[in-house]
């Protein structure tokens, strides 16, 4: 008991709490030593999937596949996917770690700032606007994806590309429902802080302008 009282202290802020750590199965501890040497800590979110450790291993795994060197999509883009899809579903905790990542892969605060606003900055190249576009589009509820768009992106993917860039852009989507549904708060891994316009408030999520009509068949 005396255990568990720091613990659900600790973690109040979650909708789900998460287990004493000593009842989490022996194969989940290295994953938890990795978080804890990188990032100071287990992560919430490794606790509650933790809850359901087969399902923790294979996400893991996939997220690893999607993350790794030989990938088709390279570092940078693969974060600034991920912060987009974070921003449009209001994951607070996701933007925060997300957003410290695409700084350590060499993106400029200034385009970290920007991201939001891709479609009217500079700063956004065609292949990477054609990216964002798809994030966005699969993201959006009803989804908008059509031929023209896949034919777009296949002047700078190859097929196998394409399917990674949607994979990532799905996983990502479902990382951030998940942590949102269940309260995950942002932890402060970016030390600088994201325009008010794109960081979810502590009582409710962001919302991302709307996609012009022409583009979202709104």
């Amino acid at each position: 008991m005396a255990d568990r009282e720091p613990q659900a202290a600790a973690h109040a802020h979650l909708r789900v709490p998460p287990k004493a750590l000593k009842e989490y199965p022996l194969t989940l501890r290295p994953f938890f030593w990795n978080q804890k040497r990188k990032y100071g800590a287990i992560l919430d979110g490794a606790l509650l999937w933790g809850r359901s450790p087969l399902v923790f291993r294979m996400l893991a795994l996939l997220y690893g596949a999607f993350d790794r060197r030989r990938s088709p999509v390279d570092p940078a883009m693969r974060s600034l996917l991920t912060v987009r899809v974070s921003q449009l579903n209001g994951c607070a905790f996701c933007i925060d770690l997300n957003t410290a990542t695409l700084l350590k892969r060499g993106v400029s605060e200034e385009k970290a700032f920007a991201l939001a606003d891709w479609r009217t900055s500079p700063m956004f190249d065609a292949r990477e606007r054609l990216v964002l576009e798809l994030a966005e589009r699969m993201t959006r509820d009803p989804q908008t994806v059509d031929d023209d768009l896949i034919a777009d992106l296949g002047a700078h993917y190859d097929h196998d590309g394409i399917v990674e860039l949607a994979g990532l852009i799905a996983f990502q989507n479902m990382s951030a429902k998940f942590n949102t549904a269940l309260g995950v708060p942002p932890k402060g891994f970016c030390r600088v802080p994201l325009p008010k316009a794109v960081v979810a408030a502590d009582d409710g999520p962001v919302h991302a302008p709307s996609l012009p009509s022409e583009a979202a068949g709104e």
